[in-house]
């Protein structure tokens, strides 16, 4: 391989996935940063390191490349690595491209285009309509029988511009809202127009292409578990498909890269009718994609080192015979966000994390660490293999329930009810599934009696003649009640789970089989934050700044509000401790801050 340094032009989990292999090969590792991510982990593992203004700033990275003397750049996925303009602009500046060519991204990155490559190729595409408006009446085009219909975006991805519509009534408002997302999203407001199935399987196929015109696949995927057209849980290959029908997938997707001049890793979408057994072609994804892993582990392929062998002119280093199914992989997508709370996006300092030794985990995430809101809420993927699937999805389960992220709320309970539920045993999840079915919150109790006891661990009296219960010198010890705000336990016999958990003066924080939960005292909304003897009002608990109500040199009264912080989805005033000066502020609206930081300093008065 000639490449001797490489700038990944991606951040987070890919960023680090990518050097991984570098270094395994000894190429140097070239990161670009922002101002946000400076202390970002992939920043620290990169032996070089450059700031770009945005991640999207084309020019800015390819003088990064030129900076730190990269000679090959790897987009790795979302922002820059199907931009057709981008790979164009590293080809001009001498520097290596990992990805398919600039032509290739504009024709594939369009489905309309791909669509009409995928016909010439002879591969099925899903039956379409030309785009009409219906004025609430059926258009000469479209019949009763047509509906369902899918309104897409042509260009972009990621379920953006896209609406279901089920009568003639409801396509001029599908079409204009589908219009005006696409615009806003991708600049383009072209729309195809399709049938809609209703049971549909996403089946996808990973391909690899080298520059002698040589094509292999590497088996199939399975990325039906979505929510919202994002995927959720990726699995390979995919389970209950026959023989026939597999082998047929594997034939069009190759049969289609070979059409477009494909060289470097890509992925040929289809979907599955799970009704007739019918597959219809959906699009192309012209650079790595997220799910990756699950083909690595199940074919033993290093999918990033093959992209850089392709990228240097090197011929396929597998054969197509090579490429068989050694067991079964399975990934969860690690997002920040709740689930049990209209999945809204999550923010926060992860306070404690900790992963599974069962699993590969691809993450970039690490205690104290900030989680925004500023970029992808991705923050790991936990993969799993075993010689079968049900092994895998077992292990899968036990993998999620020692996944700990503490701080802020993720998906990982939620993940972990999934894969442990019969739908996703009998691999009977369409595309649709998770949008018409409501998982339910798991049970609190068992969490709750863990919360507390390891609130009593945290606050019994170690020795002495009050060790027991502090009432019966002598005696057996009284039954010990532990009051939470939304229930009370009274203690028993210690449960044998020990599972990783904060404690504070105000309550316990902990997951329990993923699923993370805070259960605040009854007392926890009481004034907090004032260091004892001292002028000095700190954070009480990891948390972010709400509000600041009082700037250096304000006169303040005792018990005055100074600011407030939000910890642990609940808001805790900052008093002053008494008369005096506010000598120093530190808080900063919107800021995050840690346990003990210090936030304002109050100064007695003479009096």
């Amino acid at each position: 391989m000639n490449i001797q340094t490489l700038l990944v032009a991606n951040r987070g989990e890919i960023a680090l996935r990518v050097f991984r292999t570098c270094e395994a090969h000894g190429i140097r590792t070239v990161a670009v940063y922002t101002d946000a991510d400076a202390t970002a982990p992939h920043v620290r593992e990169a032996d070089v390191a450059v700031r770009v203004p945005s991640y999207l700033d084309s020019d800015a990275v390819v003088a990064a490349a030129k900076e730190a003397g990269a000679d090959a750049i790897h987009p790795g996925y979302g922002f820059l690595s199907e931009n057709a303009g981008f790979a164009r602009a590293v080809g001009a500046a001498g520097i290596t491209w990992v990805g398919p060519t600039p032509e290739v991204i504009e024709r594939m990155g369009r489905k309309d285009a791909a669509r009409e490559i995928a016909v010439e190729a002879g591969v099925p595409v899903v039956p379409s309509f030309p785009l009409v408006e219906a004025r609430g009446a059926l258009a000469p085009s479209l019949e009763t029988k047509d509906f369902p219909l899918l309104v897409k975006a042509a260009a972009g991805g990621g379920g953006k511009g896209m609406r279901i519509v089920r009568s003639a009534a409801d396509l001029d408002d599908a079409i204009a809202a589908a219009k005006r997302e696409s615009a806003s999203a991708f600049g383009d407001d072209t729309m195809l127009l399709e049938k809609y199935v209703e049971r549909g399987r996403h089946i996808e196929v990973q391909v690899l292409g080298d520059t002698h015109g040589d094509v292999i696949h590497l088996l199939t995927r399975e990325c039906s578990v979505q929510r919202r057209h994002q995927k959720v849980i990726e699995e390979a290959p995919a389970p209950r498909l026959p023989d026939d029908v597999r082998e047929r997938i594997h034939a069009a997707a190759v049969e289609l890269a070979r059409a477009v001049g494909y060289t470097n890793a890509g992925t040929v979408e289809f979907l599955l009718d799970a009704d007739t057994g019918d597959f219809y072609f959906l699009e192309m994804n012209t650079r790595l994609q997220v799910e990756h892993p699950v083909t690595e582990e199940v074919t033993g392929v290093d999918l990033v080192e093959a992209q850089l062998h392709v990228a240097v002119g090197d011929p396929l280093r597998h054969r197509q015979v090579e490429i068989v199914p050694l067991g079964h992989a399975i990934e969860a997508r690690i997002y920040a966000e709740d689930p049990y709370a209209g999945f809204l996006p999550q923010a926060g300092t992860a306070t404690a994390v900790h992963w599974s030794f069962r699993a590969r985990v691809d993450h970039a995430l690490e205690p104290g660490q900030v989680v925004s809101t500023s970029y992808d809420p991705m923050l790991g993927k936990v993969v799993v293999f075993a010689p079968d699937r049900e092994r895998a999805r077992r292990t899968l389960v036990r993998a999620l329930d020692d996944t700990v992220i503490l701080g802020l709320t993720t998906n990982t309970g939620f993940l972990r009810s999934l894969a442990a539920g019969q739908e996703f045993e009998d691999a009977a999840i369409d595309t649709a599934w998770l949008d018409r079915v409501e998982i339910a919150p798991p049970d609190p109790e068992p969490a709750r009696v863990l919360a507390a006891h390891a609130w009593q661990q945290a606050h019994a009296t170690p020795a002495g003649p009050f060790a027991s219960d502090g009432f019966r010198l002598g005696g057996p010890p009284a039954p010990v009640r532990v009051d939470f705000e939304d229930g009370s336990v009274v203690l028993g016999t210690p449960p044998n789970e020990h599972p990783i958990s904060i404690v504070t003066p105000y309550g316990v924080e902990l997951a329990h089989q993923g699923q993370r939960y805070v259960f605040h005292r009854p007392d926890a909304a009481a004034d907090h934050g004032v260091e004892v003897g001292s002028g000095t009002v700190v954070a009480p608990m990891p948390g972010t700044v709400l509000d600041v109500r009082v700037a250096e040199g304000a006169t303040v009264a005792a018990g005055d509000v100074l600011g407030v912080v939000e910890a642990m989805k609940m808001e805790l005033a900052l008093k002053a401790p008494y008369d005096g000066v506010v000598t120093a502020v530190s808080a900063v609206t919107g800021a995050q801050v840690a346990l003990g930081d210090a936030l304002f300093t109050v100064e007695a008065s003479d009096e």
